[in-house]
């Protein structure tokens, strides 16, 4: 089923329903969004061919939901891509994703550097606005409907194929374990589209929802509250880095919240102690996903009714866990050989079930590392406890996230060591109050020369986002190894505490 059909069967129900706002103000009902979409699919879809990929390079906007579902309705294949990307980013997403069109909002349009763009709001978008509507395309459950470019640990983004189905598992699993949504309810679209808060779209469309752009685009404390104040049944996607910045913020104690519903974390570690200070002054409201971009948003949840539960005996444990499996998947934790380990031990955490990926685009050694006996092997270290609760470890791939943002460490140690005075870096990340983790990178000097920060600053903003680059640089004789050679990054996070 194509999931453009979410829009249509809501245009028809709810026709006159709020379905797009920017800040406080209405951008399109359900029967004008439905409208504009079949249209644009359809002069999208001249001289393409099902399952072209066609890109979106957009911030947070009204226009980022209508070009995707436009995508959709056509029988093209979405790849939005995150815009706090540095432009070479942009570039090689763009040409091994092979898009044949990118769609792109104005305030980006110098940063993207492709013969096929199309700009929000120029002659040639409107041109896209002009016509007869489009049937919706037939397509395929196992057709690829969103291509999500995650960063690996070879330093160059892969594509997670994503098809219909995989969405449309993870939208039921939304309803099953995360939240419920009425049409008179809204989400708000704090964090990218691209990615978390954009997957989250689904489920609100189906049930007639609006879909809430903050006017900055992003995510700001005071704009927020005040947002929250305006609509009804408010929920959004967050990082628990946002949670903590809403819930220090100067005015959060006497906020009114009584409309928010539910905010949905994920994308990082929250300690308990934060996640109790917001409950005390947002209620309990939270609702935890464990997810990534090869089973989006869906491999376990820990639910508001959890969180509620304080009587429990492990209260603390499970608030400190990523909760229980998805009900449309299967989660265990195994060792190498894909056997499943027994309560209490250690190994990487593995998911199957509707919502994993079809593959890697174009990466067939990548997918068969990662898909092995049947399941998505994740990457993710942990354990469940006796009830079936995950408690994540580590990350057996090193990345960090800070932010809510993932940054896999040989991304930037590529092209540090692309300095003529580098000989070896390692990088790693430091426990942080308010970001969960930043970029800290061990530099060993090539012989006497000199390496300064700044220069090594330059180098990275040349080559990858601002976000990614080391907040500190510490320079050191030798890197710690092991017999085999291997650096032994354990060490280097104990020395981050020397």
């Amino acid at each position: 089923m194509n999931v453009a059909s979410y829009l249509a069967k809501a245009a028809r129900i709810w026709p006159d329903n709020t379905a797009l706002s920017l800040g406080k103000k209405a951008f399109a009902s359900y029967r004008e969004f439905g409208a504009q979409v079949a249209i644009m699919a359809g002069r999208l879809r001249a001289g393409l061919e099902p399952g072209d990929r066609v890109a979106a390079v957009m911030t947070n906007r009204p226009e980022y939901l209508i070009a995707l579902y436009a995508i959709w309705h056509a029988g093209l294949t979405a790849v939005p891509i995150n815009a706090k990307l540095h432009p070479k980013e942009f570039s090689y997403i763009l040409k091994h994703s092979a898009a044949k069109r990118c769609l792109v909002s104005p305030d980006l349009s110098d940063k993207v550097d492709f013969s096929g763009k199309i700009v929000v709001a120029s002659p040639e978008w409107q041109a896209l606005l002009d016509g007869d509507p489009a049937p919706i395309a037939e397509t395929m459950d196992d057709d690829v409907a969103w291509l999500f470019y995650t960063s690996g640990t070879t330093g160059q983004p892969k594509g997670a194929m994503l098809t219909h189905k995989n969405i449309h598992a993870m939208t039921l699993g939304y309803f099953a374990d995360v939240d419920t949504v009425k049409a008179e309810d809204c989400i708000l679209h704090a964090a990218p589209i691209s990615h978390g808060s954009g997957m989250y779209n689904f489920p609100h469309v189906l049930k007639g929802a609006n879909q809430v752009i903050p006017e900055s685009g992003g995510f700001d404390p005071a704009e927020i509250f005040d947002l929250i104040e305006t609509y009804e049944g408010v929920a959004f996607f967050a990082a628990p880095t946002m949670v903590k910045r809403l819930v220090e913020a100067p005015f959060a104690t006497h906020a009114d919240t009584g409309n928010l519903k539910t905010i949905v974390y994920g994308g990082g570690p929250m300690y308990v102690a934060d996640l109790k200070k917001a409950m005390a002054i947002l209620g309990p409201k939270l609702a935890q996903i464990y997810g990534q971009g090869e089973s989006p948003m869906t491999i376990t949840a820990l639910s508001k009714d959890l969180h509620r539960a304080s009587n429990h005996p492990r209260y603390d444990e499970r608030l400190a866990s990523v909760g229980v499996a998805h009900s449309v998947v299967e989660v265990r934790v195994m060792n190498s050989d894909g056997e499943s380990l027994p309560v209490g031990e250690p190994g990487e955490v593995c998911v199957r079930g509707e919502t994993v990926m079809k593959g890697y685009w174009r990466n067939p050694e990548a997918t068969a590392e990662t898909i092995r006996h049947g399941w998505l092997f994740t990457g993710d270290m942990g354990c469940m406890d006796e009830d079936g609760f995950l408690i994540l470890m580590d990350r057996s791939k090193d990345m960090i996230i800070s932010g809510g943002s993932n940054i896999y460490p040989r991304e930037i140690e590529e092209v540090l060591q692309a300095h003529p005075g580098v000989a070896e870096v390692s990088v790693v990340g430091k426990p942080h109050a308010d970001w969960g983790e930043v970029v800290v990178a061990f530099i060993v000097a090539n012989g006497n020369a000199e390496v300064t920060e700044r220069e090594l600053d330059a180098l990275c903003l040349e080559n990858i986002a601002r976000f990614k680059r080391p907040k500190e640089y510490r320079f050191v004789e030798a890197l710690p190894k092991n017999n085999y050679g291997k650096i032994l990054k354990t060490e280097l996070r104990e020395l981050l505490n020397s």
